[in-house]
């Protein structure tokens, strides 16, 4: 991993959360305001970096007041010596190419069916990919999930590039958040 001047220093409490859902052994963390005003956006941001002196690659999620957080599996926080309620050190890189997302079964049959929507959606950046993925996954309600697949295919066929009125942040729409933290 490269290092650079540009890294974000900082530390962060370990949270753990208080509705873990299946593979309950995960930890989370909240960025510092300040940390996360370094990042080149207020939306998903690929990072790569250390908790604790060790390397990671993974995804910051918006959490809706203008910070990120950052879900900790058991086997980095374990690397890393940390225990939640614990004060960790991070480092982080945003000089990262994003990784090719996996598409969820639902998405990849409606692409499937529309060729025309497949075609834009092989030729926009893996950016561009996340954005539609984050908007039709932050949907609470399967009917607003499926709405947003139906919509995402026709906007793709007619060659929208970018999924439009999607706050990114989710600041504006407060559809973003992180975990609740146990007690």
């Amino acid at each position: 991993m490269t290092r650079s001047s540009d890294d974000i220093r900082c530390e962060a409490k370990l949270l753990r959360p208080k509705h873990p859902g299946r593979g309950g052994s995960w930890s989370f963390l909240v960025l510092p305001k300040a940390a996360s005003a370094k990042l080149p956006t207020r939306g998903q941001t690929f990072v790569e970096g250390t908790l604790n002196g060790q390397p990671f690659r993974a995804m910051l999620e918006p959490d809706g007041c203008k910070s990120h957080w950052l879900k900790v599996d058991r086997a980095l926080r374990e690397r890393a010596q940390a225990e939640p309620n614990e004060i960790v050190a991070l480092t982080l890189s945003t000089d990262v190419e994003p990784p090719e997302p996996t598409l969820p079964t639902d998405l990849r049959q409606a692409l499937a069916k529309h060729p025309e929507a497949a075609s834009t959606w092989s030729d926009i950046t893996c950016a561009a990919r996340w954005d539609w993925l984050h908007w039709i996954t932050s949907a609470k309600r399967e009917e607003t999930r499926a709405r947003r697949i139906a919509n995402a295919c026709d906007m793709l066929a007619s060659g929208k590039r970018r999924v439009c009125c999607f706050d990114r942040s989710g600041f504006y729409s407060k559809e973003f958040s992180a975990p609740e933290a146990a007690e």
